[in-house]
């Protein structure tokens, strides 16, 4: 039976399991949405900017793990798509982005809208081809989607539309259900090391989801204090004695203080891209389950290309009696203790440490949490708590601003859980169409905009590298106006004695809603334990490591 080349493409889409198609119409990819329009298993989500779909495709496959899509029309459309792809590429995340383009018989001769899609998705695909032959669109389709599940990544399809058009045989799935691969793994190495060692460290990274369980044993076991990447956020209890909480400039004192003191680190699925704040001196044991990602960063003294599962299960080192980590809950009280005090500051403008423990506080037990990209992380990460039943998602790689409000109404088609966007007003005003987009499907998003008027986190950075502060103060709207101008509810708290009421009554409400609180733009991201003079050194030596 012949189908349209557009909709072979859904249907086979729909047979892998995709559920929803983040994009807007467009001309070159009108066959597609009118193939969407005619079938049931596919939702189509109408953003209001192609970068929200990406965005949105981006967060929804970083909470499920699964494959998402995303599409734009040709020229402007596709290319908006970019910025999202990065941060599913830089993350490692599988998202199909499928762009439409003029026809064949215009391309090569400056067309309106011509552009060349290969070779701009080139660099932030895993796999990047064109559709060109009607009969091989199902299996170029399966491919890609392969390609992207198994090597985490982007897959970019681009497609005619005059190819859309064209008849073709639709062929039904037959890919292979793509396994984890298991490693043998020889213990012997590792448990001479753990053993050796009277300080031992682990290092969590996100490559260790699902292992939640295990690596609390294993670091009883072996008396170890965890620290966890800022992305790996929500993986461990913040409140267990051995969990010191993230290590570098958003970090605690504590991971410092336990880093410090280490004589061996085990780095679990991370890769760590700060390296000035790991111990030169203490030896290195890494697991990974990707080859590239060993001995990236440090010198490794004994490497694992395994899953974090797999090492968990095979290495039984000798139990400490000694606990290291029993040696460093002085610190994290005293952590804790001076944490405390800043969120119980109840001055005005409000406090964005007091904000966020009022979130915490309120927010639900198994909260998802998008968290955006500047001093808001800072916020969220060392005040709203982390334990395995929450869920933090971050831009950790890319560190793009707007993640918040899209990454949020992404995740909310894929959950019933609560999903609360924690924003900058600067991160919020680049992406905020997409409260429209929250408002039409009836999202239940809850966005709280810190809004200090200031583009917070670049004005600190200029203060470390010593310029004066200038271009970053913010013209800002009442979002809670813009909210209500969109139909969704808006709060606006400006007193700190307001600030708990207007969080309880922000979450409570059943649809989406934005709380704008207007907070203090003079409070300093302090990193853990530094001087004014050694923050400028950390500074300036991460730069100089991005540079190189």
């Amino acid at each position: 039976m012949a189908n349209s080349v557009a909709n072979v493409i859904i249907n086979t889409l729909a047979d892998l399991g995709v559920k929803r198609i983040y994009g807007l119409p467009g001309d070159s990819i009108n066959p597609l949405v009118d193939s969407i329009r005619t079938q049931y298993k596919i939702e189509f989500v109408q953003v209001r900017h192609e970068e929200g779909a990406s965005l949105e495709a981006t967060f929804e496959a970083k909470f499920t793990g699964e494959l998402t899509v995303c599409m734009g029309t040709s020229g402007p459309g596709s290319i908006h798509l970019i910025n999202g792809l990065y941060e599913a590429k830089m993350s490692r995340i599988p998202v199909l982005a499928l762009t439409g383009q003029i026809e064949t018989d215009l391309l090569y001769r400056d067309y309106f809208q011509e552009v060349d899609l290969d070779r701009l998705f080139d660099d932030v695909s895993v796999f990047n081809a064109q559709i060109v032959n009607p009969d091989s669109a199902s299996y170029v389709l399966q491919r890609a989607y392969r390609e992207s599940i198994s090597k985490h990544g982007v897959s970019h399809l681009t497609v005619p539309v005059d190819i859309l058009r064209m008849n073709a045989d639709y062929q039904p799935v037959q890919l292979s259900r793509i396994e984890t691969p298991h490693f043998v793994v020889d213990p012997s190495p590792a448990e001479k090391l753990l053993n050796e060692s009277k300080h031992p460290l682990l290092f969590v990274g996100r490559g260790a989801i699902g292992q939640t369980e295990e690596i609390i044993k294993f670091a009883e076991k072996i008396g170890s204090p965890i620290l966890y990447s800022v992305n790996a956020k929500g993986l461990l209890d913040d409140d267990d004695p051995k969990v010191m909480g993230p290590l570098g400039l958003l970090g605690t004192r504590t991971s410092v203080e336990a880093m410090k003191r280490a004589d061996l680190i085990i780095l679990l699925g991370t890769i760590f891209p700060y390296v000035s704040f790991i111990n030169e001196k203490a030896k290195v044991l890494q697991v990974d389950v990707d080859s590239t990602n060993i001995g990236k960063r440090v010198h490794v003294d004994v490497a694992y290309q395994c899953t974090v599962a797999d090492f968990l299960a095979k290495v039984k080192p000798d139990e400490k009696k000694e606990k290291f980590y029993a040696e460093i809950l002085k610190e994290k009280e005293d952590w804790i203790s001076s944490m405390m005090k800043l969120e119980s500051d109840m001055a005005k403008p409000i406090k964005p440490e007091f904000l966020a423990k009022i979130i915490s506080k309120k927010a639900n037990r198994d909260a998802v949490f998008i968290v955006d990209t500047g001093n808001v992380t800072v916020w969220a990460t060392r005040h709203i708590k982390g334990w395995p039943d929450r869920t933090f998602l971050l831009s950790p790689w890319l560190g793009t601003m707007g993640v918040g409000i899209p990454g949020a109404v992404g995740v909310s088609f894929a959950t019933d859980r609560q999903v609360i966007a924690i924003t900058g007003d600067g991160s919020a005003a680049m992406t905020m169409m997409e409260l429209i987009t929250a408002k039409k499907y009836n999202r239940p998003v809850k966005i709280v905009i810190f809004n200090n008027s200031k583009l917070g986190m670049i004005k600190f950075e200029e203060e470390v590298m010593g310029y004066p502060e200038w271009g970053v103060d913010l013209l800002n709207p009442d979002f809670s106006k813009i909210a209500e101008a969109i139909g969704i509810n808006g709060i606006r708290v400006e007193e700190p004695d307001k600030v708990e009421p207007a969080v309880q009554e922000f979450l409570k409400v059943e649809g989406p809603a934005v709380l704008d609180a207007v907070v203090d733009g003079d409070e300093r991201p302090m990193p853990p334990k530094l001087t004014f003079a050694q923050i400028k050194g950390y500074v300036t030596s991460i730069l100089r490591e991005k540079i190189e």
